[in-house]
């Protein structure tokens, strides 16, 4: 455990917050900050007071090795090198710079697949429009105008990362600091977390709102329609928000190696079966939605398909555990 950890973990083992330790010591709050996000280390006088103040030895602080109660922490069992995969070394320097590369591609990811839900909605509207061919070429234009902008931000922000490619399928070995930044940058993002997926939940329920006042307040292709449109709407928007939160906390995971990207679930990672699965399923879910919606011109109800399809997914997925566990 590296000194920033266990000045974290003996604060507040102790019940004090960042200010009320900086009192005792006679500094900043911005310098326990900066201890504890392994962004600078405290002077040889500052780890005395640290050491008296806590109760522990400047042995155990100062050195990794040492544990709280002054024993020598054993060497872990080494793993023979046929045995034991290679550890990717992440920098400082590599970690900031894949964070800050992750915030760009969480927002390019949301609105590319806001896009493509709502994709739709320019075959529905031209419904509105006079009964004619150029409403349906219009529509279908825009289908595949808003689709294609939609698929652009999702390839453009996966190239973003590709770079930082390992982290999803390597074991890593951050250097010193890397760990506690990384868990710094994550609690002050908890509350935003929160906060988006509240939102972006509470915009899918309530998406369903615009078809039940609509279809009470008009007849006609108004009460099917544009309802349809603002549901497509609120629906990308929602899904918008926890795409971009969970693209932001999965940033977090992959540098500290938790949640879905621990060593052993990248194991299973690397079999690309489930993948490929997945990409084949998508792939015929839209094949048969543009295939029904040209058939029939019936795009303002071939919409069901989707969230028909995202059922069946979540059952795909769950199905496909159960026999991996076998």
């Amino acid at each position: 455990m590296i000194l920033a950890d266990k000045i974290i973990e003996l604060r507040k083992k102790a019940g004090w917050s960042q200010e009320e330790l900086a009192e005792q010591l006679g500094v900043s709050r911005q310098s326990v900050s900066k201890w504890e996000g392994a962004q600078s280390t405290p002077d040889l006088n500052r780890i005395l007071q640290l050491s008296e103040l806590f109760g522990v030895s400047t042995d155990y602080l100062l050195k990794e090795e040492i544990d709280e109660d002054g024993t020598t922490v054993p060497e872990p069992t080494v793993v023979p090198a046929d045995t034991a995969p290679a550890l990717r070394r992440v920098s400082m320097e590599e970690a900031s710079s894949f964070l800050s590369a992750n915030a760009v591609r969480a927002r390019r990811l949301a609105a590319g697949v806001a896009l493509c839900i709502f994709s739709s909605s320019g075959a529905i509207l031209s419904d509105i429009l006079p009964d004619s061919d150029l409403a349906d070429g219009i529509g279908v234009a825009l289908l595949f105008i808003i689709l294609a902008a939609g698929v652009a931000l999702i390839i453009s922000g996966g190239q973003l990362i590709k770079p930082y490619s390992y982290l999803r399928s390597e074991g890593i070995d951050t250097e010193y600091g890397v760990a506690g930044m990384v868990k710094e940058r994550r609690e002050s993002y908890r509350q935003a977390h929160s906060r988006d997926i509240v939102i972006g939940v509470s915009m899918i329920i309530l998406s369903l709102v615009p078809l039940v006042l609509f279809d009470a307040a008009f007849e006609g292709p108004l009460s099917d329609d544009v309802p349809a449109v603002l549901m497509f709407l609120m629906i990308a928007a929602g899904v918008a928000f926890l795409v971009h939160t969970n693209a932001v906390t999965g940033g977090f995971s992959k540098l500290l190696e938790d949640g879905r990207f621990t060593r052993e679930h990248k194991k299973h990672e690397t079999d690309s079966t489930s993948a490929s699965v997945m990409g084949i399923y998508w792939l015929a879910v839209t094949a048969a939605y543009l295939g029904y919606s040209f058939i029939t011109m019936d795009w303002g109800r071939s919409w069901i398909i989707w969230p028909i399809a995202a059922i069946l997914c979540g059952i795909l997925g769950i199905v496909m555990k159960m026999v991996k566990k076998r």
